[in-house]
């Protein structure tokens, strides 16, 4: 190994100045470290403190049961609780009935049949000679295009864009004879069986023994008229409905004359027997639920989730009136003119008015507003799920409509849109 004096001398300087460079860069990094230290220890409290202000609101849920009589518009004494109902449609469809006219629309198939053979041959016959005078004039242009073709160059074919004619005839029509007839047995689960009888059978008056006459009642119903808009299908069935108490009448009302639509294609391509049979029946539940608004008396069991907001201090009045809501639901009896009801309500009622008042606080622009669009949303959800819960479908549409003005501010969640429209069908489908 050699090592000449100077070059050692040159290394030893060398290696001296390094490290005195690197013991310089470390103490001002360290110094300069320590001070971003202190920087971030200063700011640390205040992003924490600031993240909590604007996302500290804990909303908790709770499901009450609860059991509630709901009180008649009109009021029958408790020794007159006896109704009779009567109805009037053009349905008196029995069993033999259906049989009768699968039959009937058999038969006249059959009869039938020959003719449609021969209009099918007719037909048959008139496309033929669509094809033929088709199949002719696109061989004309063939020749015409082919004889063109054929004075181009060598060149000029190469060239040309689409390339050489090619003849492209359409399928020759085939005749399709309509097959014979065969008698199907209906099936019945599909039909639509019904007559006044049944049809007054599936009513009753909640509270009420049938058989007596104190409450006589009257229902007089069209058949579903379906119609076709817009290359969908709409139906209504308009339904009147007479009520009396004591031979005073108290009800008189035509209801559900509005189309709604029922099918997203037109009336010839879905089965109308089975839509006309649903959609009755809708009818008839729909109408029990308004005579029974009017004269019964509903035993309701009920379930409904509610939610509060759990910060100390700044919602102090929003756990108050959750406590008078949930506290006083949980006291309803299904019980007629039971005094602890009344006071239960108009204790419920107060927490609702303090409710409605946090609403008029709400800046639905501000997420960092106390009471923002968060505090907005589970008040409106509240509010549209208590009154549900209680039968006030008039108050909850009433919130509803307010809450669906406000979705242009409020983010809903996936669960939240899937809630906001389940609540929406039961007001609508009331």
């Amino acid at each position: 190994m050699f090592c000449f004096k100077n070059s050692c001398k040159v290394n030893i300087s060398l290696i001296i100045e390094t490290k005195s460079v690197l013991l310089i860069i470390y103490f001002t990094f360290t110094r300069n470290l320590n001070r971003y230290m202190k920087k971030i220890n200063l700011l640390f409290p205040v992003v924490l403190f600031s993240v909590q202000s604007v996302f500290g609101q804990r909303i908790d849920k709770e499901t009450i049961s609860f059991q509630l009589l709901k009180e008649p518009f009109f009021t029958t004494d408790l020794a007159n609780r006896n109704y009779t109902i009567t109805v009037k449609s053009p349905y008196n469809i029995t069993k033999d009935d259906v049989l009768r006219m699968s039959k009937e629309e058999h038969q006249n198939q059959v009869n039938n049949y020959q003719t449609n053979v021969e209009t099918a041959k007719i037909e048959h016959q008139e496309r033929l000679k669509d094809y033929e005078a088709e199949v002719k004039k696109l061989q004309e242009k063939f020749k015409l295009e082919s004889a063109e073709y054929n004075k181009l160059s060598a060149v000029e074919k190469i060239a040309a864009v689409n390339g050489a004619p090619i003849l492209r005839l359409p399928s020759r029509p085939v005749l399709n004879i309509p097959p014979m007839p065969v008698y199907r047995q209906p099936d019945l689960k599909d039909a639509l069986i019904v007559d006044n009888k049944i049809l007054a059978s599936q009513m009753d008056v909640a509270g009420f023994s049938k058989g007596g006459n104190h409450l006589d009642v009257l229902v007089e119903m069209e058949r579903t008229n379906f119609q076709d808009n817009q290359g969908k299908t709409f139906a209504n069935q308009p339904v009147r409905i007479v009520g009396k108490q004591n031979g005073v009448v108290k009800l008189d009302k035509t209801y559900f004359s509005d189309f709604a639509e029922i099918a997203s294609v037109p009336t010839n391509e879905i089965n109308l027997n089975v839509h006309e049979k649903r959609y009755l029946q809708r009818t008839m539940d729909r109408t029990r639920n308004i005579i029974n608004d009017h004269f019964g008396y509903q035993t309701i069991n009920s379930s409904v989730t509610l939610e509060t907001v759990k910060n100390k201090g700044d919602y102090d009045d929003l756990e108050k009136a959750y406590i008078y809501v949930t506290t006083n639901l949980k006291k309803l009896q299904a019980k007629s003119d039971y005094a602890p009801n009344k006071v239960a309500m108009e204790n419920m009622q107060k927490g609702i008015e303090m409710w409605k008042t946090a609403l008029t606080k709400v800046n639905y622009n501000d997420k960092k507003a106390l009471y923002n669009q968060k505090i907005g949303e589970y008040l409106y959800f509240n509010l549209i799920r208590l009154n549900l819960a209680l039968g006030n479908y008039t108050e909850a549409e009433k919130y509803l409509n307010e809450l669906q003005e406000h979705l242009v501010d409020i983010k809903l969640s996936y669960d939240a849109n899937l809630e906001l429209k389940r609540l929406e069908e039961k007001i609508y489908n009331n």
